[in-house]
């Protein structure tokens, strides 16, 4: 299953929930303290999202937006409640 986030970098404190319209359609935002520099922003965002989703990091992987705030994730394999769990995110609560 693909997944939209929208990433913000340079956050006080890493912060999973709250939507946004992004390109991609309904986002996830993801708040990271990760500075946007060589992936590692992504690569925080990355680490966040499995978690919030109580996944193994190795589940999430980017699939579009290398260099942009909004991104395409690949969660694989999907859990059956994936869709839940993103809408319990995008609803603002930071789990």
């Amino acid at each position: 299953m693909t997944v939209a986030v929208r990433v913000k970098p340079g956050a006080s404190r890493t912060r999973v929930g709250g939507g946004f319209e992004g390109g991609h359609g309904p986002a996830l935002v993801i708040a990271v303290q990760a500075p946007a520099v060589d992936g590692r922003a992504t690569e925080a965002a990355r680490r966040a999202l499995a978690e919030a989703l109580g996944l193994r990091p190795a589940a999430v992987s980017l699939r579009r937006g290398a260099t942009s705030r909004d991104k395409l994730f690949l969660v694989e394999p999907a859990p059956p409640d994936l869709p839940a769990r993103l809408a319990r995110l995008r609803a603002g609560a930071d789990d």
